[in-house]
């Protein structure tokens, strides 16, 4: 084996450039901040509806803690969210408990809570259902 051979076993090369760069672009970027936006314009509604400050929606992690407390649970369980699989199944549970905490139903809250919840916050917080406190079993 001569020294050319072995520069080119030791070259690497990217698989795709264009998947990175159809990823990872500017475009992209701004798309993804402004989703995040709305998401916490329509949480920031809610959560004044609950009765905590609005501007808590904007804090990445500290708004799934309120969001878990609007449905009755401690703040603790949202450490759910960190194991794979219970993480699934606790988001479906507590976007049924806020929906049931603002009078919608189980169906409601799974279809507009959990699979879309950029619609279901957004009625929540701009439409007329009134929040009530979970009582805690």
């Amino acid at each position: 084996m001569n020294l050319a051979s072995l520069s080119r076993l030791t070259e690497v090369t990217p698989i795709s450039t264009n998947v990175n760069d159809a990823l990872f672009n500017v475009t992209t970027g701004i798309l993804t901040f402004l989703w995040y936006v709305l998401i916490a314009i329509a949480m920031w509604m809610v959560f004044k509806k609950a009765g905590w400050p609005g501007i808590l929606a904007l804090i990445p992690i500290v708004n799934i803690v309120i969001l878990v407390k609007i449905a009755g649970y401690s703040g603790w369980m949202s450490l759910l969210y960190l194991i794979p699989i219970v993480n699934i199944v606790f988001s479906i549970i507590v976007a049924i408990k806020v929906g049931a905490a603002f009078g919608k139903g189980g169906a409601w809250s799974f279809f507009l809570l959990w699979l879309i919840s950029f619609i279901g916050f957004f009625i929540l917080g701009f439409g007329d259902a009134k929040y009530t406190k979970p009582v805690r079993a």
